[in-house]
Formats: structure tokens, sequence, C-alpha cells
């Protein structure tokens, strides 16, 4: 699949906002932490993807009410669905200056996920991890996604790679009170 860039501008993809707040303490912090023990960017970025799959656990798995958006709420309170997870893998990748987007999926609803740039070429990231079958790894050489969309089916990848999250996105996040309200409200479409 083509990656489109939402903006040609790659700093765009470097920038902190409302959401990707990579200039908040705890997120400096964290990716100070994973950058302690990697000899290079590429390592970095794969302990960054390993570091949010693994130990801030899906919402929806664990059964946790609370709804998180901004990355460094996410890292603060290890927890997040989908979104939330790949906000949170884009503020320590961008923290470190590594360009990241934020790319979706549609299956019954829109599924959040990350591209990362390295030599020239994006590369997408599923940070999801936590359920059974849902096997996300970190690669370059190939998609490790923990979902595959089904075409056939009406699944698909969205090809487009937005520099800050989706408006219906954030604006589901942020209506939320709690998991099961935003349950019945995420986006089914862009």
């Amino acid at each position: 699949m083509q990656l489109i860039q939402s903006t040609p501008d790659l700093s765009a993809y470097l920038a902190a906002d409302e959401v990707i707040d990579h200039h908040h303490p705890l997120v400096r912090e964290t990716a100070a932490h994973l950058a302690e023990n990697v000899d290079d960017s590429y390592d970095y970025a794969r302990a960054a993807f390993e570091f949010v799959r693994d130990a801030i656990p899906h919402s929806a798995d664990t059964g946790d009410p609370r709804v998180t958006w901004r990355a460094s709420d996410v890292i603060a309170q290890r927890t997040g669905i989908c979104y939330a997870k790949a906000h949170a893998l884009a503020a320590l990748l961008r923290a470190e200056d590594i360009p990241a987007a934020l790319c979706y999926q549609k299956f019954e609803a829109v599924h959040g996920l990350v591209a990362v740039r390295f030599k020239g070429a994006w590369h997408r990231l599923d940070p999801r991890g936590g359920k059974p079958g849902a096997g996300a790894r970190f690669s370059l050489a190939g998609e490790g996604l923990a979902f595959t969309a089904d075409p056939d089916s009406g699944e698909l990848d969205y090809p487009t790679l937005y520099a800050e999250p989706h408006p219906l996105v954030v604006r589901a996040l942020k209506a939320a009170p709690d998991r099961a309200h935003l349950s019945r409200t995420l986006p089914t479409a862009l």
C-alpha cells in the first residue's frame, strides 16, 4: 500500500500539540529512560514501541473504564485504547526526533496505528498489543500489525498519514466520560 502524507512538510510529523504533547516532562522523562540502553534511533523506536505495546494495557482488554487521549496521560495512567496508545507512541518517537504519523484502519470501528519514518520510507506499527491473537510486532521489513484488513468484508487500510490525530478520533475520546460510552461512539469511518 502506498502511504500518503497529509502534508509534505516532514517537520509536521515532529511537532507537539495538545494530544501529542511530547514536551511534557513525563513524556521527556520516559523517552530519556528508554534511550538509556539503546545504540541508535532504530533501537530506540523498537524500545518505545515495545514499551507502549507491553507496559500500557489496552483498556478494553483489562476492563479499565478510564478514557485517556493525551500522550502524557496515557503514559501516566498506563491505560488507553488503540488511539491513545498510538498517541503515546507518536509522542515518544517525536521526543527523540523520529518522525511519526497517525494512521488508521477500518474494521467495525476505526483502529489507530502509528507510522514511523526510517531511511526515507514510512513503516506502519501497531502498539495495541495485549489481546490474544493480536500479534503486533516491531518491523521495518514487513508489517507486524495486530490485525489485517479484509477488503472483501468491507475492512480497509486508510493510506493517509496524519501529522495530528484525526479530529473524529479526538472528538470521540474527549467526549467520552468512560470506556463503555466510548465503545458506543467510536468512529466507524473517517
